[in-house]
């Protein structure tokens, strides 16, 4: 009797479940089909979704809706609390699956090269983001005591680390922040966060709707510096052919030609200033200083030697996301990924890693909007299945579907599973209609494994 293809996919975020979707459209022709098993090293699905998005950011969680229909699929299950590599290696994903799929997304913070960046004070926006998306690793506080804060630049996660900063905590209460992050936000005492960017409004990162939400809180009054509004010829080029970016231009140049407002809380976002130092005094950051650029003609920028130091108490840095390195696979250490080619993991020999492929930011870096994801996973789900169909897949010792359940309960693990998820989903709505909120998280691992029924 045929069996179906078995596919381990290793990280249940968007590009993970992306990539189960693309296998289900796409082995059709595959007899008689896939069967695919997820692996999450968090109690819950969703990945970036459920931990690296603003809790006030409903629009882009209602993305979980279509990742639900794939995760309801009967070929499609889902293995929770299951660490890669500690509770499951390579080896033994190979032992049950045709191929394994590498998901694993980017969690950590990307380092910055300045003097000060050690000091007490200066943050990684992924450690802040966890905090306030009641992620289960980390501290339960957070210390939010600078009145005047830097966030370093110029992409969406700047803005959602500034936005959450600035906001009160009453505003975000109807959000489904937990507890402790609400009883965190109330003793924030930031009322000045200055955002700054190396380059121009040109070349900001910015997704044109999350940049107008800016100014949507009636406790932020967003300020631009008619100063920081210049373009070269690289820059009107870059207007020109992306139609994004010249949105985001139109709405800085809006907001730094308008009167400044009385809202209580003040975001300023500055263009053209380098960071170049973390000032600080016994151990602790005091200030920011940058550098002033100019553009170079060709939308880079180059410094002018001229220096400002800024009155700060804190600084994020938000300069991009950098993968974890996976054991037992090739890595790139400057781009944080596994090399790949067209998905197929890529040896240092140039072979290709039989039966491995990843997918998502692992496999190109933190670029892009969750949606960009999907023509990765197609790529690579096209690739797998060219080479299942030339017979260039290994054949595993333990193909049935029951050897993996089997071989977590022999190792202790406690998974939660795809049913397990709505029961913890009813149990966080059901938190959530107490206070006349949709939702309110676990944020405890153990509470979580306890709601999911582990």
């Amino acid at each position: 009797m045929p069996r179906p293809l078995r596919v381990a996919i290793v990280g249940a975020g968007p590009a993970g479940i992306y990539a189960a979707d693309a296998l289900l459209k796409s082995a059709v022709a595959v007899e008689p089909g896939v069967s695919i098993d997820l692996f999450e090293r968090m109690p819950a699905p969703f990945g970036l979704i459920r931990y690296g998005v603003a809790p006030d950011h409903p629009r882009i969680k209602g993305i979980i809706t279509a990742l639900h229909q794939v995760l309801d699929k009967p070929q499609v299950r889902l293995f929770g609390n299951v660490d890669y590599p500690g509770d499951i290696s390579l080896d033994d994903l190979r032992s049950f699956y045709d191929a394994v799929i590498f998901s694993t997304g980017a969690t950590a913070d990307r380092a910055l090269d300045i003097k000060g960046i050690d000091l007490d004070g200066s943050y990684g926006a992924a450690d802040f983001v966890s905090w306030y998306d009641g992620h289960p690793d980390v501290p339960r506080t957070w210390p939010l005591e600078a009145e005047k804060v830097a966030v370093l630049g110029v992409g969406n996660v700047a803005l959602d680390v500034a936005r959450i900063l600035a906001k009160t905590a009453e505003e975000l209460l109807p959000t489904e922040i937990p507890p402790n992050v609400h009883e965190g936000l109330k003793a924030n005492k930031a009322l000045e966060v200055h955002v700054f960017g190396r380059r121009g409004p040109a070349q900001a990162k910015f997704s044109p709707m999350e940049l107008r939400e800016l100014d949507h809180s009636p406790n932020i009054e967003v300020i631009v510096d008619p100063e920081d509004i210049d373009y070269d010829e690289g820059s009107i080029a870059t207007r020109r052919g992306n139609k994004q970016a010249d949105m985001v231009a139109k709405t800085l140049e809006n907001w730094a030609i308008r009167d400044i407002g009385d809202r209580p809380h003040k975001l300023f976002l500055h263009f053209f200033e380098n960071p170049a130092e973390i000032l600080g005094e016994d151990g602790k950051v005091v200030g920011l200083r940058t550098e002033r650029t100019e553009l170079d003609g060709t939308g880079n920028v180059k410094g002018t030697g001229k220096f400002k130091d800024w009155e700060l108490g804190a600084v994020y840095r938000a300069v991009g996301y950098l993968s974890d390195e996976l054991p037992k696979l090739p890595w790139d250490v400057a781009s944080g990924t596994v090399p790949d080619a067209g998905g197929r993991v890529i040896e240092e020999s140039g072979e290709h890693l039989q039966s491995t492929y990843v997918t998502g930011w692992i496999r190109r870096g933190p670029v892009g909007l969750i949606g960009h994801t999907k023509g990765d996973a197609n790529e690579t789900v096209a690739n797998l299945l060219e080479d299942f169909a030339g017979g260039r897949l290994h054949e595993p010792a333990a193909p049935e579907a029951e050897a993996v359940e089997a071989f977590l309960g022999e190792r202790g693990v406690r998974f939660t599973t795809w049913e397990g998820w709505y029961k913890l989903d009813a149990a966080e709505k059901a938190l959530g209609a107490l206070e006349g909120r949709e939702r309110v998280k676990y944020v405890e691992r153990e509470d979580m494994l306890r709601e999911s029924g582990a």
